[in-house]
């Protein structure tokens, strides 16, 4: 018991460290005026400020590309929500022998590299709908396919602990529609896949980089890329920033799925 123990714990640190050392020396670089030939132990305290995060924090770039992620991230997690929700609850409720294959389906995004993605649809958007290519807003049915894999398995384990089929009987025998039933039954009682799909989606649009540099849109991580060459330590300390949002994320998500999921009364139906 004692070696189980002990080998955990080593587990434990070694991963810790693995993570924790590469940030501490980011954060080095980032935070401290100081030549990188120089940083060492005898520098380890001196010349450490935040002046490189507030300048890319007031930056125009910055403000331009943070702002048109948000709004993608936004956007993504909205049309994600709205494509996902109703085919995972018909899947389940109706297309039970078919969920082996929308699963499938769901991971080959997972699969089909980005460049090849890339490639195929904006191929076919660009004869048809250029217009919409031309937008940095084309962005978002791309983000939807590169998060399903995670937000379908979201909503998909949340629907596996729901008993859909007593919830969706009661409530249509009170007389409610589909609409009805998704928004006030369903929904409430699926809000912690819906915020774990929410953040999911979220995180995956503020870090990705190929799609948006192969369709030449200036997002957030095309701004971390460019700003290395005029402010690399700024380009550092906001790439640790957002390391932090992610992980305060998937703190987040892993709070809400540990707590208890309790059936939700449909009130009103």
């Amino acid at each position: 018991m004692k070696n189980r123990s002990a080998f955990s714990t080593w587990i434990l640190v070694t991963v810790g460290a693995f993570y924790i050392l590469p940030m501490l020396a980011m954060a080095r670089f980032a935070f401290q005026r100081v030549p990188v030939i120089k940083l060492g132990r005898s520098t380890i305290l001196s010349g450490w400020t935040i002046e490189p995060l507030f300048d890319a924090f007031t930056s125009t770039r910055f403000l331009e590309a943070s702002w048109l992620s948000v709004q993608l991230a936004v956007l993504s997690v909205v049309l994600s929500l709205l494509i996902l929700v109703p085919t995972t609850v018909y899947v389940h409720v109706r297309l039970t022998r078919a969920r082996p294959f929308v699963e499938m389906l769901a991971i080959l995004p997972y699969v089909v590299p980005p460049i090849a993605l890339v490639v195929g649809i904006s191929g076919a958007m660009r004869s048809t709908v250029p217009d919409f290519l031309a937008s940095p807003f084309s962005l978002v049915p791309f983000y939807v396919l590169i998060s399903l894999p995670f937000s379908f398995r979201s909503l998909d384990t949340g629907l596996s602990s729901l008993d859909l089929k007593t919830l969706i009987e009661a409530s249509r025998s009170l007389g409610a529609g589909w609409v009805r039933i998704i928004g006030s039954v369903i929904l409430p009682n699926l809000k912690v896949g819906v915020v774990n799909a929410s953040f999911l989606t979220f995180a995956v649009v503020l870090g990705e980089y190929t799609v948006a540099s192969l369709l030449l849109k200036f997002t957030l991580p095309a701004y971390l890329a460019e700003s290395q060459g005029d402010n690399p330590q700024g380009a550092f300390a906001v790439g640790l920033v957002l390391l932090f949002v992610s992980a305060a994320l998937f703190g987040i998500m892993n709070r809400l799925s540990r707590s208890k999921g309790q059936i939700v009364p449909a009130v009103g139906i």
